[in-house]
C-alpha cells in the first residue's frame, strides 16, 4: 500500500518518547558545540526551488566547522569539483540540514537551519591556514539541533575494522567514471587518483 496521508503513516508507529521530543534544541548547547569541535566530517543536505534535493559530504580536520556562537556556525567551502550543487541550492532557498559524525562514535548530531553564502573577509580569514583557503563559506543559523541515537551506526557496524572492505572489491573511481561517461581514454588508477587528490586537498 502506498502511503499518501500523514495519518496513515502515524498509524503504523508508536508515539515518540518524551526524551526524543524534548531533546530538540533551538540553539547549540555545550554538548553540540563539543561534538562539532571533534567532528571531521558532515553530510550537508540542500534543496533547490523546484524541490530537488542534494546531499554532499564535507570534511576537514576536527573542528573545521567554526562555531560563531550558540546560534551560528560557519562551514568553509573546501576546494572541490566546482559543480556547486549545494552552493547554488543555498543561494536559491537558503535551507540546509546537516549530519555530523565523529569516527568511533555511534551517536550523530543533526542540525537544521537557514543558510547563506558569503565572501566576508573576516569569516574567510578563519580558514586562511588551509593549504587551499576557501573562496566562500556557508553561514548557518541554527533552527534545530539534536543528538541522534546510536542505533543506525550500531546496525551498520560502521566503525568496526571487520566491516571494512578491501578497496579492490570495487573498480577504481577512474574505471567507474570511464564506464559511466563512455570515456575512451585509459582510466586513471586508484593509486594515481589518490596521489593527485593528496596534492590538491
Amino acid at each position: 500500500m502506498k502511503i499518501t496521508e500523514i495519518s496513515q503513516l502515524k498509524a503504523l508507529y508508536n508515539q515518540p518518547g518524551e526524551r526524543a521530543v524534548k531533546k530538540q534544541l533551538a540553539k547549540l548547547d555545550i554538548h553540540c558545540i563539543n561534538f562539532i569541535a571533534k567532528s571531521p566530517f558532515l553530510v550537508l543536505s540542500t534543496v533547490d526551488q523546484q524541490g530537488k534535493v542534494d546531499a554532499s559530504p564535507r570534511g576537514g580536520s576536527p573542528g573545521f566547522v567554526h562555531v560563531l556562537d550558540e546560534h551560528q556556525i560557519v562551514i568553509p567551502d573546501a576546494k572541490g569539483n566546482n559543480r556547486l550543487d549545494s552552493l547554488q541550492n543555498i543561494v536559491e532557498t537558503g535551507q540546509v540540514g546537516m549530519l555530523f559524525l565523529i569516527p568511533g562514535v555511534d551517536e550523530t548530531l543533526r542540525i537544521n537551519g537557514s543558510a547563506y553564502m558569503t565572501t566576508d573577509p573576516q569569516l574567510l580569514d578563519k580558514f586562511s591556514i588551509e593549504k587551499n583557503p576557501p573562496r566562500t563559506c556557508i553561514v548557518i543559523t541554527v533552527e534545530e539541533a539534536f543528538l541522534h541515537c546510536a542505533k543506525a551506526l550500531m546496525r551498520s557496524k560502521l566503525w568496526l575494522p571487520e566491516t571494512k572492505i578491501d578497496r579492490t572489491e570495487l573498480p577504481s573511481m577512474g574505471q567507474m567514471l570511464k564506464d559511466q561517461i563512455g570515456d575512451k581514454n585509459e582510466p586513471e588508477s586508484q593509486e594515481d587518483m589518490v596521489l593527485r587528490y593528496q596534492k590538491d586537498l
